[in-house]
């Protein structure tokens, strides 16, 4: 996988924090950011599959047993 180098400016209290981190997980602050940006990628594109499905689900519509015909009327459905 070829990578590209970015700058980043935070905080130095979060670098520190960061760094012990990285430290306790044996990896880098480049490694932990990797990871976090590769969930939150990964979740991105599960949301988007989802709601790709549901919105297509919504253009089908559900099945209501009617087979799309209505044989009844407003005043039927409200009689008292």
């Amino acid at each position: 996988m070829e990578t590209q180098n970015i700058t980043l400016s935070l905080p130095k209290d979060l670098v520190r924090k960061a760094k012990l981190m990285a430290v306790e997980r044996q990896t880098s602050i480049s490694g932990l950011l990797k990871e976090l940006l590769a969930n939150e990628v990964a979740r991105d594109d599960r949301y988007g599959k989802a709601r790709g499905r549901h919105v297509e689900a919504l253009r089908r519509g559900a099945d209501l047993g009617t087979r799309g015909t209505i044989d009844w009327t407003r005043e039927e459905i409200h009689e008292r």
